[in-house]
């Protein structure tokens, strides 16, 4: 599988997620500059996580105008997978590529911890082989996390299965509680109506070397690689 990361002058979490797919999964990386305007014959891209374009206007408004981005959302058009982490969901929202919109966090602070993730279910590539009764922790980092949709959007996000995860306990039960930045339906992440593009806030590449500690990010990973099936 050939991966391309795309870099945005901001991006933080560019080298860990090359990192993540090269070193840990075995994968062919290459990194997308957000001039590029060739997506290097890839079988996925990845949108990392950082401050694209210092976050200036919203997070991900002025990424989402890269000439990267107009190939990317051609890619994702025509099937190809796409998937997008914090500030890369942030873009992925912004160009139309995903419903909904990330806010502020409930709290208006940066909030940067280790959270619980239940899977939502297992009917799209990131999360089949996941355990759906399980909570999984995964590292969070971000400002503007709140995910927000319409009722009409969020109905059918969860008749279609998009939602990818919900904030949880570490018992996978899901409370406000546990709902760090206010998201609504304490939703951490959702997919496209094609299940080709996702978008995620929470860190699963900081969680996926054993060296950290913490391999559970990993599973999502795993999980993609053993269900992709490229355009």
């Amino acid at each position: 599988m050939k991966f391309g990361v795309v870099v945005f002058p901001g991006s933080n979490c560019d080298k860990d997620m090359i990192y993540v797919l090269k070193e840990i999964l075995k994968q062919e990386v290459v990194e997308l500059w957000h001039k590029d305007t060739d997506l290097q014959g890839v079988d996925f891209v990845v949108l990392p996580g950082g401050f694209s374009y210092g976050d200036y206007l919203r997070s991900g408004a002025i990424a989402r105008f890269s000439p990267i981005m107009e190939k990317v959302v051609d890619f994702a058009n025509q099937g190809g997978y796409v998937m997008g982490i914090c500030n890369g969901f942030q873009v992925l929202c912004e160009a139309g590529l995903l419903p909904g919109t990330l806010k502020h966090n409930n709290s208006q602070t940066f909030i940067c911890k280790n959270v619980w993730l239940k899977p939502a279910s297992n009917d799209m590539a990131l999360t089949a082989n996941l355990d759906t009764n399980k909570a999984y922790q995964i590292p969070i980092a971000h400002g503007e996390g709140h995910y927000f949709a319409d009722d009409a959007t969020l109905a059918e996000l969860k008749s279609n299965n998009q939602i990818i995860a919900y904030y949880s306990n570490s018992n996978a039960e899901v409370l406000d509680s546990a709902n760090p930045n206010g998201s609504v339906n304490s939703i951490a992440g959702v997919c496209n109506a094609g299940k080709n593009v996702f978008g995620m806030m929470p860190h699963p590449e900081r969680a996926a070397d054993e060296n950290l500690g913490n391999i559970d990010g990993r599973a999502f990973f795993e999980s993609l690689l053993k269900n992709l099936v490229p355009a």
